[in-house]
């Protein structure tokens, strides 16, 4: 007589909420140390600054080991400190937030400083834009960008025509808005969206993605602090997996800037987020395939150069970056997590050929997510990983 057991599977721990994504932990693009930390390009430290030293000078300067969470943090700790006016609000936000980005900020600058909201996400982005209206530094948090739809009325059609409609006689530049963004890697239909090709059109806005803690910080302040309402996307799965060294002291990286990563004379490979990562892994493959992938890349290209560009700034975007560097290498790939209809990829690919048609040896090309939601189960094969961009980069330069 045959016995039969229930079958256990083994124990396993389920994912972390922020996701893990361990190309980053090894990528050379990370500051590591504390001179390369401070040598960034673009850094520039606040006038208002306590340190004593001059602001051209780097010298007695300290760094800390942080990851990307951190480093929102440390960035909203120094803008409530300086600034009397500045509140940060949100849903769950009083209690550190989904991703603990405001952890403690509470208990540090009182509970009329740093509070909850309903969750209504129309609701915090007007409230946020008549704080602004009134002259606060308003910093809004929309727990997932997944859903800030029905927030798309009073982004759109409220803060980005603010100043326009007063003639300029008013305007709601306090206003930041900070949404974690981009896939996760089990986040599915509600969690892994990249929404920001659909502000686009909303001139009077601006939008920013970083990649890495650093950018982060440097970014998030000039955000805060610049004259016009500013979308802050922030790759949530970057939250813990992206650690570097990050300057302690008060200091903004310039919008509306990309960032040559890479130096390269044979193609542009544009990014900005996550795929950043990726797109350094597709750089080493081409140039040291693994023995599965060496047929497949002929020998011809692992010579190639490819010159990488972080947009960092979504919109207003740097053309000129873009355009000189594509005028260069005569090849331009765009690579992004949002579905390829309707996305900022299309967007760069038409200025970019308007503006160096005569230049390119090979269509632009694009490498983005598939046109279609983000099922949970398939997530990992939606997304333009590695393998995808490097065959991207191998069909371009063979073109």
């Amino acid at each position: 007589m045959f016995t039969f057991k229930r079958f256990s599977p083994p124990h396993t721990e389920p994912p972390p909420a922020g996701g893990h994504l361990s190309s980053v932990a090894s990528s050379q693009l990370l500051r590591a140390t504390r001179d390369a930390a401070l040598r960034t390009p673009g850094i520039a430290w606040s006038a208002e600054d306590v340190s004593p030293l001059p602001l051209n000078t780097i010298g007695g300067r300290e760094t800390r080991k942080m990851n990307m969470y951190q480093a929102v943090r440390d960035a909203l700790s120094i803008v409530l400190a300086k600034d009397d006016t500045a509140v940060v609000f949100g849903e769950d936000v009083a209690f550190g937030g989904v991703f603990r980005c405001t952890m403690g900020l509470s208990e540090e600058f009182g509970r009329e400083r740093v509070f909850n909201t309903p969750l209504t996400e129309q609701g915090i982005v007007g409230f946020g834009i008549g704080l602004a209206s009134m002259g606060h530094t308003a910093i809004a948090e929309i727990q997932f960008a997944d859903y800030i739809f029905p927030a798309f009325d009073q982004i759109v059609n409220e803060a980005a025509k603010y100043r326009y409609r007063a003639g300029g006689q008013f305007s709601i530049g306090g206003l930041t808005i900070r949404t974690p963004t981009m896939a996760v890697g089990h986040g599915g239909l509600y969690h892994s969206q990249s929404p920001e090709g659909f502000f686009l059109g909303a001139s009077g806005i601006k939008i920013v993605i970083p990649r890495s803690p650093l950018q982060c910080k440097g970014l998030l302040l000039a955000s805060i602090r610049d004259p016009n309402p500013v979308l802050f996307m922030e790759p949530k799965i970057l939250y813990r997996s992206a650690v570097e060294q990050v300057p302690i002291d008060d200091f903004n990286l310039p919008l509306s800037r990309a960032e040559i990563l890479l130096s390269g004379s044979d193609l542009t490979l544009l990014t900005w987020g996550t795929p950043v990562y990726h797109c350094e892994s597709a750089i080493s493959l081409l140039r040291s395939p693994p023995p599965a992938l060496e047929p497949l890349i002929p020998p011809s290209l692992r010579s190639a150069t490819v010159e990488l560009i972080d947009l960092r700034t979504i919109l207003p975007w740097d053309v000129e970056t873009v355009v000189e560097s594509v005028k260069r290498t005569r090849r331009l790939v765009i690579v992004h997590e949002a579905g390829m209809t309707g996305g900022v990829g299309a967007e760069i690919a038409a200025e970019v050929q308007k503006r160096a048609f005569l230049r390119l040896e090979a269509p632009v090309r694009r490498i983005t997510g598939w046109d279609v939601p983000a099922a949970l189960q398939y997530e990992k094969f939606n997304m333009p990983d590695p393998i995808r961009i490097l065959d991207g980069i191998t069909e371009t330069l063979t073109y």
